[in-house]
């Protein structure tokens, strides 16, 4: 065993004394009655200062158990936010580092037992999951720092024997009984571009791999396989290496990813699993094979614009009555889509699958889908998706003088055969196979349309294959 276990990032020992388990289980009980911000600050406050104090394992260990129960107290509040607060993901990565101490202090002790060790290797890494999710959920890149322990983590676990230990750990959302599972876990969601998804699918995504990503199996390096699962080099600061990187590290340090038995597993029977979980799986397992998502070339373009967001919206700007506009700058074009750079204040607005309308000044809108987001210093970086045709106004009804809905019709000339459109609605409005009422703009007559199967559904809206005279 080469990789030292005191690579683990940790930060220096300040104090020498702690307050007592019991000064410190009552300040926890009277943050509790708190405010949720208020009291989130004072755990942390908390465990920041014993992080940086010396202790005995056991006075470490019984005050990290503590520290965990405030964590569950604090997820099951943080549970409905689709955005966790950053002082939650800031608790996440604190408590990373207590485990992590921790398990220091246990492999500096004398021979500790397996499951004691298979323990603390399991919170180290459960809290590290934790903090990538909530990164994730933020649409953040992860600290680097988070990878590199996490590969230690699981190496000290390969050598320990801890791998397929069970711990009963009971977090929401689910993590993977075991060591292996969990990691693996961190490597699937990391490998599903978590960036295109949805709010809300991280933590579904998360919790639907957790019965699964045990299957998986990291195989040892052979330069003359030619397996198409990812390759990881457990020395790097990133979850795999991309399909650009030579696998050119120490061996023994490089693992092949093998998803053969997991890919199998997706497609049995599994009754505790939802439709909803289903359907995310399957979208994002391509992914897992570094199947490329984009299809054109990039294109560097610098230019400003203006976005208008959202389906009301939308309709209001090709009526002309000026909806108030989202200002950004295109960084790359192309012919498929483009990415944007906007100010960190849109970013509740423009969620991943919301419908916009891009201006750029020509006479013709785009209408586009927000494919993918991402923040960072610079502010809101976004991935357009363009949707091809001509985007038009039209109102709908369930009766020719009943209440109008707004919606967009885009349509696309077909050489031969007219016109293919896709009408555009809010999510929940109208039903498949539900009769309505379609008038164009300009046009005072009304159709009779019954609304076929949607083929594209997004978070905020679907579409509707038309046919019209």
């Amino acid at each position: 065993m080469t990789l030292d276990a005191l690579r683990l990032e940790v930060p220096d020992i300040l104090e020498e004394h702690a307050a007592s388990l019991a000064e410190l289980n009552e300040q926890l009980a009277l943050a509790r009655l708190q405010p949720q911000d208020n009291a989130l600050q004072q755990v942390l406050s908390l465990l920041f200062r014993l992080n940086r104090s010396a202790m005995t394992l056991l006075e470490r260990q019984r005050a990290l158990q503590s520290f965990s129960d405030e964590y569950r107290h604090h997820a099951k509040a943080c549970q409905a936010d689709k955005t966790p607060p950053a002082l939650f993901v800031h608790l996440c990565s604190e408590l990373a580092i207590g485990f992590k101490r921790l398990l220091l202090q246990i492999l500096q002790g004398r021979q500790p037992s397996r499951p004691h060790l298979a323990w603390c290797l399991y919170m180290a890494q459960h809290f590290l999951a934790q903090s990538l999710l909530r990164h994730y959920q933020l649409y953040q890149e992860p600290p680097p720092s988070l990878w590199r322990d996490s590969h230690l983590l699981y190496w000290i676990g390969e050598h320990q024997h801890c791998l397929d230990e069970p711990v009963a750990a009971a977090f929401q959302p689910a993590p993977a009984s075991t060591l292996r599972g969990l990691y693996q876990q961190m490597l699937l969601l990391a490998l599903s571009n978590p960036f295109h998804l949805a709010e809300g699918e991280c933590l579904v995504l998360f919790a639907a791999l957790s019965p699964l990503a045990g299957l998986a199996r990291l195989l040892p390096w052979d330069d003359e396989d030619d397996l198409e699962g990812p390759a990881i080099d457990l020395t790097e600061s990133q979850p795999c290496l991309s399909q650009e990187q030579p696998a050119a590290g120490n061996h023994d340090y490089l693992r092949r990813f093998e998803l053969g038995a997991l890919l199998i597993a997706l497609h049995e029977p599994a009754p505790l699993q939802s439709a909803g979980e289903r359907q995310l799986l399957e979208r994002v397992q391509q992914h897992w094979l570094g199947r490329q998502q984009r299809r054109h070339p990039r294109a560097e373009h610098a230019s400003a614009c203006n976005l208008v967001v959202g389906l009301s919206s939308i309709h209001a700007q090709l009526l002309e009555q000026r909806p108030a506009h989202t200002s950004a700058q295109i960084l790359d074009a192309s012919s498929g889509g483009a990415r944007l750079l906007c100010n960190q204040d849109q970013a509740r607005q423009l969620a991943v699958g919301q419908l916009v309308l891009l201006l750029t000044g020509s006479d013709t809108p785009t209408l586009a889908l927000v494919r993918w987001r991402h923040l960072n210093a610079e502010g809101l970086h976004l991935g357009l998706r363009y949707l091809k045709g001509l985007p038009r106004p039209v109102w709908l009804r369930r009766a020719p003088s009943a209440q109008t809905h707004p919606g967009v019709l885009q349509s696309t000339p077909a050489p031969g055969i007219g016109w293919h459109h896709g009408l555009w609605l809010p999510n929940g409005q109208f039903g498949e196979g539900e009769n309505v009422w379609l008038q164009l703009a300009s046009i005072n007559n009304q159709a009779l349309l019954q609304l076929p199967t949607a083929n594209l559904i997004t978070a905020s809206v679907t579409r509707y294959p038309m046919q019209l005279a």
